[in-house]
């Protein structure tokens, strides 16, 4: 039963991150398109509205529940809770936080009140893959020394990661001017 209730979780973290990576690049579309002129922002606007919708509340929100229900029915079964798994919960505590900040943000845009620009949005969308990193190395590695240096690769990954996206903005200026 264990292996079940596993494959099952892992399934569902799979499909949340899915949807917690691609509602934000949905979110950047939309407040791009609050730059374009009418009818053209008003037809991708509400296009864009209705594939938020379908993503996040078809797919999203159901696999963010159900990880949560496989995750601790797994860590019953398993009996223990090693020192890593600990960590790991730290980190997943924080998605649930960031997930929840997400959904205030798919609130507001779907009442087309654009509060960030997309260049910050794009930032927002790398924070799901800095959480999947981070947990992802201290599920495989499962040791502290390990742990340690998983967590230097990380604020490295993480370091690179903000500098492409400032790259990848002038870029875009530059392509745009």
């Amino acid at each position: 039963m264990y292996l079940t209730i596993k494959a099952l979780h892992i399934i569902f973290i799979v499909t949340w991150f899915a949807g917690l990576f691609y509602i934000v690049r949905l979110f950047v579309y939309f407040t791009e398109a609050q730059e374009m002129e009418e009818p053209q922002r008003s037809i991708l606007q509400d296009q864009y509205r209705i594939m938020m919708k379908r993503l996040w509340f078809g797919i999203t929100w159901p696999s963010a529940i159900l990880t949560l229900v496989f995750g601790p029915w797994m860590a019953f079964l398993l009996g223990s809770i090693p020192v890593w798994l600990w960590i790991k919960l730290a980190f997943v505590l924080g998605l649930y936080f960031y997930f929840f900040f997400l959904h205030g943000i798919y609130k507001d845009l779907h009442a087309g009140v654009v509060k960030r620009s997309s260049t910050q949005l794009r930032v927002w969308n790398e924070v799901a893959t800095i959480f999947l990193v981070a947990i992802v190395f201290l599920v495989v590695l499962k040791s502290f020394l390990s742990m340690i240096w998983s967590m230097v690769g990380l604020i490295i990954f993480t370091a690179c990661l903000m500098v492409a996206i400032k790259v990848y903005k002038r870029v875009r200026e530059k392509k745009n001017k």
